[in-house]
């Protein structure tokens, strides 16, 4: 029965890619001279965090990594950014989370989608992934089509197509 796996997870050499690329940009960059402007990647958390010596400059700070990201096709919808918080002085440091995994809440709704579409396909959660399974390579196609048309407000890919 050929099947298909709905995944949600960004290239994690990539990410790291992007962050080393922006931490050189930043430290080469005029204005950030003298500062304590820098981006640090925990790998294993999935986490990366900012640090700036005001707002203005945290701003610059995402936006050369959001530059880096989009540069080696890495989309922005992964990082989840948490609110900036003061760490002495006017220092502030911002968290931003790397999503991994499709949201049980996402994969609720999207079976739920396949449900309601009266395709013939079955779709069952398993951990942070959807698996789609129908009887014709046509039918998960259309599926695919629907999820992508569905699902706009997170990257979504299609992987483990098996036959």
């Amino acid at each position: 029965m050929p099947s298909f796996d709905i995944v949600c997870e960004a290239n994690a050499v990539e990410v790291k890619n992007a962050v080393e690329q922006a931490n050189k940009e930043i430290a080469n960059r005029f204005d950030f001279k003298g500062s304590d402007a820098r981006l640090e990647l925990k790998e294993k958390e999935r986490e990366i965090t900012a640090y700036a010596d005001d707002d203005f400059k945290l701003g610059q700070v995402r936006d050369v990594l959001m530059a880096k990201l989009a540069r080696r096709n890495v989309d922005a919808r992964f990082l989840k950014l948490e609110s900036p918080e003061k760490i002495g002085g006017d220092k502030v440091k911002q968290k931003m989370i790397v999503k991994n995994g499709v949201e049980s809440e996402l994969a609720k709704r999207i079976v739920k989608m396949l449900k309601d579409s009266k395709l013939k396909v079955t779709g069952s959660i398993q951990g942070d992934v959807v698996r789609v399974s129908g009887a014709k390579k046509d039918v998960l196609q259309e599926a695919i089509q629907l999820v992508r048309g569905g699902v706009t407000d997170v990257p979504l890919s299609y992987q483990n197509f098996r036959d």
